[in-house]
């Protein structure tokens, strides 16, 4: 009962703002808990990364296609060696007046890398060993060893800048007092160092955005009051599917990054790495998407997909020789074992968030592991699982990314102090085939650790109503807010 009232209390407030006429504010719900919007700090939920990147820029940003372009920095030097990037600032404004100068971006960058130690974002940067103050208008970052993505890094909203609690754009956002609900604004462009332009106030429209749980956002645009809904996730993706007026709205991102089974325990019978790819092996991933019906979805067998390697070092799939026959039948003999050893009846628990669409994963998987032996029960994230789905975005399309999510600092579950040490040790690699033999090593270990189920790739779905020219599905899930303020021509 108190879960359909916070729903219906959800869809009300939804509701408040109205859906956007061709000139007034444009109504954006982000899919998370209505608090998480304001969260502060350098761990953002989806809802804070977006309101993040809207009123406080980095040094450079992504576009709607994910693309980078100049924020902070109007532009940029990369040298050839790939170690130093030289950054110009634009000749712009704290909102207290102040000029912006390399010290304050020195500064603040330094702070901001050193509160992010103990995340993964945290260990993406460690590559960037020193940030110098050239000028008062130039900045230098210098890393280890060369990162063609290092911009994209930069890119993530945690790197948006905040001094005395303020940003510089390129909006303005305002918090409602009555409703968990951001306004925003469009600054000027002479405000953000660009040219004047004399009909702005004119041609740029507010935005209202606010986090809301996917069944009310959903209800909310098929009755015509919400333009966007963006971060869904496929735990709601058949919430997407219903009503009228959603049809032929639904956007899928083409994402990259890791959607599996992260194992919390390695007792009883998890004790064996043989036996946690006995989990793996028994899964259909292709059976697990269909009931969905989302066409182009890839699934995955392995943690780092090959094709992200120059010369990739194992095979597509990870049993090429087996038939899914073949394989169940060997996951089936070695729960046996256990069985036969006197471990007797498995039973082992899923920590699963809720939604529709955890319903039918839920029902898919433990269908499989009922088939080699294995009782299956469903428990809440956090909730003393034995294995918890991890699903996450990825930052940049790097094999290192994805080594990093199963880091030992994380705390996440099972992990490899070793695979560990050989990332690490890549940071200082200049050599390209080197780098990629120590990245290749370390995803064997983990492999071989059987720290992680992969299933395929993460799933993120927006609303779009049809007004809604700048938006754009991209590989990253992050769909800027400010695009949707400017004018089309």
């Amino acid at each position: 009962m108190n879960r359909l009232l916070s729903l219906l209390l959800a869809a009300v407030m939804l509701g408040s703002c109205g859906p956007a006429s061709d000139d007034g504010p444009i109504s954006v719900v982000i899919v998370g808990e209505p608090s998480s919007m304001f969260q502060q700090g350098v761990r953002l939920s989806p809802a804070a990364q977006h309101l993040r990147a809207a009123s406080f820029e980095g040094l450079v940003a992504l576009d709607p296609a994910g693309q980078i372009v100049p924020a902070i920095a109007e532009r940029w030097i990369i040298a050839d060696d790939g170690l130093s990037y030289i950054f110009r600032l634009r000749s712009t404004q704290w909102p207290d007046g102040e000029p912006i100068t390399a010290n304050d971006i020195r500064d603040l960058l330094n702070d901001t890398v050193e509160r992010l130690e103990g995340t993964s974002l945290g260990l993406d940067l460690a590559k960037l060993v020193e940030v110098r103050a050239m000028t008062g208008r130039v900045v230098e970052l210098r890393l280890s060893s060369p990162m063609p993505e290092f911009l994209r890094l930069l890119a993530q909203p945690e790197l948006g800048f905040v001094k005395s609690g303020g940003g510089a754009g390129p909006m303005i956002a305002s918090r409602d007092d009555e409703a968990p609900l951001a306004r925003l604004s469009a600054l000027p462009p002479e405000s953000r160092g660009l040219p004047s332009r004399a009909d702005w106030e004119d041609l740029a429209r507010g935005i209202t955005v606010r986090a809301a749980p996917a069944e009310a956002a959903v209800e909310a645009f098929a009755d015509g009051e919400v333009d966007l809904i963006l971060n869904g996730r496929l735990s709601s993706f058949p919430l997407a599917q219903l009503g009228p007026l959603s049809r032929g709205a639904i956007q899928v991102d083409p994402a990259i990054g890791v959607f599996g089974l992260v194992f919390r325990s390695d007792t009883g019978v998890l004790q064996d790495p043989e036996r946690r790819e006995a989990l793996s092996m028994a899964l259909d991933r292709e059976a697990l998407i269909q009931p969905f019906g989302i066409g182009g979805w890839q699934p995955a067998t392995w943690i780092v997909p090959p094709s992200l390697f120059a010369d990739a070092p194992y095979a597509d799939s990870r049993w090429p020789n087996l038939t899914a026959e073949e394989r169940v039948a060997i996951a089936r003999r070695r729960i046996a074992q256990w069985n036969g050893a006197g471990g007797g009846p498995v039973e082992l628990r899923l920590g699963l968030p809720e939604g529709p669409g955890s319903d039918i994963l839920f029902d898919q998987i433990a269908s499989s592991w009922q088939d080699i032996g294995i009782t299956l029960q469903r428990v809440a994230p956090g909730e003393g699982a034995d294995l918890e789905l991890r699903d996450r975005l990825a930052r940049y399309s790097s094999p290192r990314w994805f080594l990093n999510q199963f880091n030992c600092e994380l705390e996440i579950g099972l992990c490899s102090a070793e695979a560990d040490e050989l990332v690490r040790a890549s940071l200082t690699l200049t050599d390209p085939e080197a780098k990629q033999a120590a990245l290749a090593e370390a995803h064997r270990l983990l492999i071989a650790e059987e720290v992680f189920i992969p299933l395929g790739a993460p799933v993120r779905w927006s609303l779009v109503r049809g007004a809604i020219a700048a938006y754009r599905a991209n590989q990253w899930g992050l769909h800027p807010l400010f695009p949707l303020s400017q004018p089309t021509t």
